[in-house]
């Protein structure tokens, strides 16, 4: 609990073969890769990752395979979503005892209109850390569709202890981390950016102090975090400008794909398919991506020749 984890933790794409089965051997390419690339820390079984079409029994494979993989090279966070107090936390706690920096973590719902109250979402997220001594990352998301006022997330902070990261996801993001921040003091330890980076630069100027960004080119985000982070705020200007069009096509155009889609393109990994019914991507929409990412040579087209 002494370490406070910065920078840019992309979210590790969940790898498959062409007729839906994991590809571990891909799986694993892929975590050295994203490694390589320079990523500070890494997110693993993320909605980002496809979580939503996993089987329990391949959560718990994937989650120790990578984290054998990655053999303590950087810190790895596990998204153990749940519906369920208890299922979430014995989740947490599994993924605590494989070796997980860090957990993250939604608030409960399901489906469109299955939510819970305040007081209700209080008490699954001390349930959830009161199984684990690691830290927690509340999940902030519009997917959830569950109100998380800024004074919620700060009263937590201060009352739940390993309660102290924030993945902020949602329209006028910068406001909402400059109320947290301001609300929760030094509880808040740490103040993250999510949606791919698309809102980082106003993300960085408000305070954060992490990103959760696609997995396809964490050597450009980590770039722009770096040098902002090192006070050389025009160079991160400049830098973010840059990246902005294939930041931007991950977020606006093609989506979780997209990372898979550019590590296919680079040989990282074999097949870049979604797991059905999900349709794989649009034939121009793939390649719009790729030209874009030619333009900055990200290493993602670079590692495996």
């Amino acid at each position: 609990m002494n370490r406070r984890y910065e920078g840019v933790f992309p979210v590790v794409p969940t790898v498959f073969n062409a007729d839906g089965t994991l590809d571990l051997p891909g799986q694993l390419r892929c975590v050295d890769f994203m490694i390589d690339a320079g990523s500070n820390g890494l997110c693993i079984l993320a909605n980002f990752s496809e979580q939503f079409a996993l089987a329990d029994e391949e959560r718990e494979l994937l989650t120790r395979a990578i984290l054998e993989q990655v053999a303590g090279r950087v810190p790895v966070i596990v998204t153990t979503t749940h519906f369920s107090s208890a299922v979430c936390a014995a989740r947490s706690r599994r993924a605590q005892d494989m070796g997980a920096a860090m957990v993250m973590v939604m608030p409960p719902y399901h489906g469109a209109t299955l939510r819970v109250g305040e007081a209700q979402v209080v008490e699954f997220f001390r349930t959830v850390c009161g199984a684990i001594d690691i830290p927690l990352m509340v999940q902030d998301a519009p997917v959830a569709g569950t109100p998380l006022p800024a004074a919620l997330l700060a009263r937590m902070a201060r009352e739940i202890p390993n309660l102290r990261y924030f993945k902020l996801e949602m329209p006028q993001a910068a406001n909402k981390l400059r109320e947290l921040i301001a609300l929760g003091g030094d509880a808040i330890e740490g103040p993250w950016d999510g949606e791919e980076g698309i809102t980082l630069w106003a993300d960085l100027e408000a305070g954060c102090t992490g990103a959760m960004t696609g997995g396809g080119f964490p050597d450009g985000m980590r770039a722009i975090v770096d040098a902002y982070r090192q006070g050389r705020r025009d160079e991160a200007f400049d830098l973010y400008q840059r990246w902005l069009p294939l930041i931007n096509w991950e977020n606006r155009q093609a989506g979780f794909l997209a990372a898979k889609a550019l590590m296919e393109a680079g040989g990282v990994i074999q097949c870049s398919a979604p797991r059905h019914p999900w349709p794989d991507l649009q034939p121009a929409i793939r390649q719009g991506l790729i030209d874009i990412a030619r333009r900055l040579d990200p290493l993602v087209l670079r590692w495996a020749r």
